[in-house]
């Protein structure tokens, strides 16, 4: 697959990520594209407690998919295999590098 369809997926598949995650109407979910950085965060309220922390962080690298952070149930590198993204052009950034040899995606 080419990077830009790579890009295009990407962002796609954050969008939906960030219109169908949170139902408190206190925290909100925000996006961030910036060059081949692809983010979603949680920004908010919940009661007198702070809610901030980043539940997707993809980068494109060397051709390749790096799934940093995947905070979902479903597995962003599920959501692109199925999509069609061979499972030579994603690597689980958030695994040690030992840990990615026993997964069947790239190791880096």
């Amino acid at each position: 697959m080419e990077i830009e369809k790579y890009r295009k997926l990407i962002q796609s598949i954050i969008e939906k990520h960030s219109t169908c995650d949170y139902e408190d109407p206190e925290v909100e979910s925000q996006i961030a594209f910036d060059g081949d950085r692809y983010l979603m965060f949680h920004v908010g309220w919940r009661g007198e407690g702070r809610v901030y922390g980043c539940v997707i962080h993809i980068e494109i690298k060397d051709g390749k998919i790096w799934i940093q952070r995947d905070g979902t149930e479903v597995g962003i590198a599920n959501e692109l295999i199925e999509s069609g993204v061979p499972k030579s052009d994603i690597v689980l950034g958030y695994r040690s590098p030992y840990m990615r040899k026993f997964t069947e995606l790239a190791v880096g």
